[in-house]
């Protein structure tokens, strides 16, 4: 029955539905429906960018002025930590609760007891932190907190349905900033909300027509037509990383490599139980130093050498390999000036290690 209702608010040949494209858009319609297809869910929407989405996902909770306690995962876009600051706190008076990590992993212990002491009625949390990479056991944690009776949502960005599907789960809604890999080309800003409660779809869908977070067309039928290369580009993506990973783990002129898969990763043994096909196309790593300005030196350094190749630029999960230094951006949070997060394109693997070579090899350790 739901997944009737989803096929029938979402069927794009249906004229009666389209009376004004804020409300709703054949051709975004047809752009949800792949979406659907790929996360494997009942219903998408999509939003004009990823933290449209988090908004979408955000207010379908706070309905008919009834009081909720969310509990908020730390490690979490910037982005979203700033607007839960500004706008859900400062101006909507929302009463939360945030969970961090310890020793660079979340403990379930930890989050079991915090949960009994608040009683949150959402939690939301990234499969796969930023800038970190520090691995949440999904499953757990949605098992955990539906036992506590709060919805779960997931912001599923960094490990796409290609390696993660966390409505399997139970969790009740997934969203992604679709700008990055399900776009993968850096070109559009797009945000979706997966889910397989046609009640909440229904909020969703008012939300969205009330505050105007509906995408163009225009940016929909160009991700339709991105989507069709997802699996492809995406494999290519998480191998390249496992690769990168590999190599830099060996290079003398890094101290260490952050990613799932590298068997010393706090999460490592969490990614391995709840992945498949793959760990991500974050790399994350430190160039040697004997100081911190030297370390900020040779970071520096690195970044030059490598910008006609690899360029700096402040988003993730495009087609091409693209950088930035962790210090200058997170430096609050994680003060390691030799620091700089990859992601990782679609290139052919030899060509970007032998480019991450020849700038490494020059650095002074």
């Amino acid at each position: 029955m739901k997944k009737a209702f989803a096929d029938e608010v979402n069927h794009p040949a249906d004229p009666d539905l389209y009376i004004y494209s804020r409300y709703r858009n054949p051709t975004v319609v047809q752009t949800e429906q792949e979406l659907a297809k790929i996360e494997g869910s009942a219903w998408a929407l999509l939003a004009q960018s990823g933290l449209a989405a988090i908004d979408i996902a955000l207010s379908i909770f706070q309905v008919n002025a009834q009081p909720v306690k969310w509990l908020f995962f730390s490690e979490i876009y910037g982005g979203t930590n700033t607007f839960i600051d500004k706008v859900l706190v400062a101006r909507r008076g929302f009463n939360i609760v945030r969970f961090t990590p310890t020793n660079d992993s979340y403990s379930l212990s930890q989050f079991e007891r915090l949960m009994e002491e608040q009683k949150p009625d959402v939690v939301f949390l990234e499969a796969i932190s930023n800038p970190m990479l520090i691995v949440a056991d999904v499953p757990e944690i949605v098992k955990i907190s539906k036992r506590f009776g709060a919805k779960v949502i997931v912001d599923n960005t960094f490990a796409t349905p290609y390696i993660l599907k966390p409505l399997d789960f139970g969790a009740d809604l997934v969203i992604h900033s679709a700008t990055k890999y399900l776009a993968g080309h850096g070109n559009l800003s797009a945000g979706v909300v997966c889910g397989n409660d046609i009640d909440l779809l229904k909020q969703a869908i008012e939300y969205r027509k009330l505050v105007g977070h509906m995408i163009s067309p225009d940016d929909a039928y160009r991700l339709s037509d991105y989507l069709k290369s997802f699996h492809l580009r995406i494999s290519q993506h998480f191998s390249n990383a496992q690769r990168i990973a590999e190599f830099l783990s060996k290079h003398p002129a890094v101290e260490k490599v952050l990613y799932p898969s590298m068997p010393y990763h706090p999460t490592s043994n969490i990614a391995s139980k709840i992945f498949g096909n793959g760990y991500g196309g974050i790399v994350t790593f430190d160039i040697k130093g004997n100081s911190f300005t030297h370390k900020q030196e040779n970071c520096n350094t690195f970044i030059q050498l490598v910008s006609h190749n690899i360029h700096l630029i402040p988003t993730l999960g495009d087609a091409d390999t693209i950088l930035m230094p962790v210090e200058p951006v997170w430096g609050d949070k994680y003060p390691f000036p030799g620091m700089v997060r990859l992601s990782i394109g679609i290139e052919l693997p030899e060509s970007l290690i032998n480019v991450l070579k020849n700038a490494l090899d020059k650095i002074s350790c």
